[in-house]
């Protein structure tokens, strides 16, 4: 019997109608993410719809009682009924139960966006639930995702994220400029990235380079405390392979400290 209770008890708090819907945006511009709910002051979003729009070209599925997300660098669960997400192995608990409702799965947007790097805003008066890419956060990633994108479009995870980790060092050494746009736009030497001579590092960046720039400011690294990358057989310049320590090979770039 009790068994039975706590079943209906689930399922009560899995199905309740909620209070009231809230318009998503992000940096201003509303987002087609499915509609959203609002049940015990506390905003639920559909998992799939979300993150097919914030993560393109991620894999959604459900399996063994769960909503299963797979994107590059992100792996990510929600069961129906418990008060975490489990993400990258990681447990991130949530203020509601993740809900379950004609075949969705609900979560709460305020952890799920802080597993995106979102910032979260609520206006009472228009209902409106505001996501916003952190302040400090917003420049550094406009511009380290361009170069990731314009230096390693045709490269794999791991090459989009060792060019980031190349600019991040760096804006770390005392050699370069001490911020992303002065390390990209560094004119000594006749520039320092191709992309910035013809132009490319000005065009959108690929969904995975944004995501592989996110993972570079959250610590992602492969190449250690690599300073230089080139790719040989595109460049006449071996000034980097003759004067610089070898590091390892990522696709076509070779990096050097």
């Amino acid at each position: 019997m009790k068994r039975q209770l706590a079943a209906l008890a689930l399922g009560a708090t899995l199905f309740t109608t909620p209070a009231q819907a809230a318009v998503l945006t992000l940096d201003g511009t509303p987002l087609n993410a499915g509609a959203t709910s609002v049940y015990e002051n506390t905003t639920f979003v559909p998992l799939r719809n979300l993150v097919q729009v914030l993560l393109p070209g991620c894999t959604v599925q459900w399996e063994d009682g769960q909503a299963a997300v797979w994107a590059e660098g992100m792996s990510l669960s929600a069961r129906p009924g418990d008060n975490a997400l489990i993400c990258n192995g990681d447990r991130v608990e949530t203020s509601q139960p993740i809900r379950l409702e004609e075949g969705r799965t609900l979560v709460p947007i305020r952890p799920l966006a802080g597993l995106l790097g979102l910032e979260v805003n609520w206006d009472p008066t228009t209902g409106e639930v505001a996501l916003s890419t952190p302040e400090d956060t917003h420049d550094q990633l406009y511009w380290l995702s361009r170069i990731i994108s314009a230096e390693s479009q045709g490269e794999c995870w791991e090459g989009k994220i060792a060019v980031g980790n190349v600019v991040l060092n760096r804006v770390a050494s005392p050699d370069f400029p001490d911020t992303i746009y002065g390390v990209i736009f560094d004119e000594r030497w006749g520039g320092q990235f191709e992309p910035v001579r013809n132009g490319t590092v000005y065009n959108d960046p690929t969904p995975e380079s944004i995501r592989a720039a996110k993972a570079c400011l959250e610590g992602a690294n492969v190449v250690g405390n690599s300073l230089y990358f080139l790719a040989p057989e595109l460049t006449d310049n071996h000034w980097t392979m003759e004067n610089r320590t070898y590091i390892t090979t990522i696709g076509a770039h070779w990096f050097y400290e």
